[in-house]
């Protein structure tokens, strides 16, 4: 079965974005892990909200890469190769999961990451907190009783920027 890593970067008050989605606040002085961790994906999947984010960077980073859109909004055609799945999520995840490839990358935002927290399918966390308090935005976690997570932890990377990165696996129910 394809594992599926959550690889995301916060503030330290927990905030993946500013409240109109902006991330100016994240640090790219430096890889973090990403080339690494990159290179293991085949397929990404993320919200509507995080693809239109993506799709304001100057150019599109994930050519090479399978992508899949999760929106009960979005309709049609995609300006690149992603894909949207508008409905019936559960099956399409259990049958990506089934296929062959490498790792899965959830890359975001909070309501997707709820809906796979909630359904058991998240199976490794990256965290990248930035050492930046934002005070309000979009939450990493969307305050939700019944996604309560047990969490393994497998590494803690400090960085000279303050950056900390934790990984965990996460224990299925």
């Amino acid at each position: 079965m394809r594992k599926i890593s959550l690889f995301i970067a916060s503030s330290l008050d927990g905030y993946i974005a500013r409240e109109a989605g902006e991330i100016d606040w994240l640090f790219t002085d430096q890889d973090y892990g990403y080339t690494e961790f990159i290179a293991e994906v085949d397929t990404l999947i993320m919200g509507r909200k995080t693809y239109q984010q993506v799709l304001s960077f100057d150019e599109y980073p994930y050519n090479d890469k399978e992508v899949f859109v999760f929106s009960q909004s979005l309709q049609g055609e995609t300006e690149n190769k992603a894909k949207l799945i508008n409905d019936d999520w559960q099956n399409f995840i259990e049958d990506l999961r089934q296929s062959n490839g490498g790792v899965i990358w959830l890359v975001g935002g909070a309501q997707t990451i709820h809906y796979f927290l909630k359904h058991d399918y998240i199976d490794e966390l990256i965290l990248s907190i930035h050492p930046i308090i934002l005070g309000s935005g979009i939450p990493l976690i969307v305050n939700d009783p019944s996604v309560e997570t047990v969490l393994d932890l497998k590494n803690v990377q400090n960085y000279n920027s303050g950056l900390v990165q934790l990984s965990y696996d996460l224990k299925k129910k």
